[in-house]
């Protein structure tokens, strides 16, 4: 009988997780000079659906260019002035007039072959909120149980920076306070502002595993431990799709040569249809 019970646990249980989420009816095609890629888009996050397929409809993405691409990381793509760019252009700037409003999900999150939203940084963005056109497709890379903790850790990057500042210039720790004031007097703000996200002080180490924050769920260890993705983009930026044939062609197009810019130096060039 408990045996009998543990099976049907079981099977519930990987039904909640396919439960996740629900592929949409239609199919998108991204073709590509390099090969085609197929996606299907979550019910999920209905208002980044509804965006898209709409753009696909217009054919808005017909003969933009993937303009940013990082092997092990993710390929970029949708920026309107990339259609009739130069050689030497800067991309990835221009949108379509519009943010859409954040649809993060915990269920959903940045496993390799993932179709998200791009958008722009915290500091003028601080909702998360979704360019309308632009987006990219995660390749990412496999990690361990130790890469997987500083993966989350960047992801709490706020709530690891408060903790930071208030141990430091709140007396409980005098050599986190020496090293703020270092990197201060040496004018050195991008330093400063990377070592107020780590968590190195015993003390702040503390105080964050006792604050609450976002934690990676079993699922997620063991998704990116095996088939990878881009963990520390996780509850920052939309995920509203999957792909669902051509994964490979992630890797080519990521691994093409490419300028300082990580622009392909020969131009990738994109047309998206839609299959109902």
């Amino acid at each position: 009988m408990k045996k009998i019970f543990m099976l049907i646990l079981g099977i519930q249980s990987l039904q909640i997780s396919l439960r996740a989420q629900t592929l949409s009816k239609e199919t998108v095609v991204i073709i590509t000079k390099l090969g085609t890629i197929k996606l299907k888009l979550y019910e999920e996050t209905p208002l980044h659906k509804a965006n898209f397929l709409k753009l696909v409809k217009q054919h808005f993405y017909d003969s933009l260019l993937f303009h940013r691409v990082i092997n092990e990381f993710m390929i970029q793509g949708g920026d309107p002035d990339s259609k009739n760019a130069n050689d030497t252009a800067m991309l990835g700037m221009s949108d379509v007039g519009y943010w859409i409003p954040a649809e993060l999900n915990k269920n959903i999150f940045h496993k390799k072959g993932r179709l998200c939203a791009a958008r722009e940084g915290d500091d003028v963005n601080p909702k998360k909120e979704s360019s309308g056109c632009q987006f990219y497709i995660v390749m990412g890379k496999t990690y361990d149980s130790i890469a997987l903790k500083k993966a989350e850790i960047r992801v709490n990057r706020e709530t690891a920076s408060k903790i930071n500042y208030t141990t430091a210039f709140g007396g409980k720790s005098l050599a986190l306070k020496k090293q703020y004031f270092r990197l201060l007097y040496e004018n050195k703000e991008d330093s400063l502002k990377y070592y107020a996200r780590q968590l190195t002080d015993p003390y702040s180490v503390k105080e964050y595993n006792n604050t609450p924050h976002y934690t990676f769920s079993n699922e997620q260890k063991k998704m990116y431990n095996t088939v990878g993705g881009t963990p520390h983009l996780d509850n920052n930026y939309t995920v509203f799709g999957e792909v669902i044939e051509g994964l490979e062609v992630i890797g080519k197009i990521a691994g093409v040569k490419k300028d300082k810019r990580d622009r392909p130096l020969e131009n990738i060039r994109m047309t998206i249809k839609l299959v109902e």
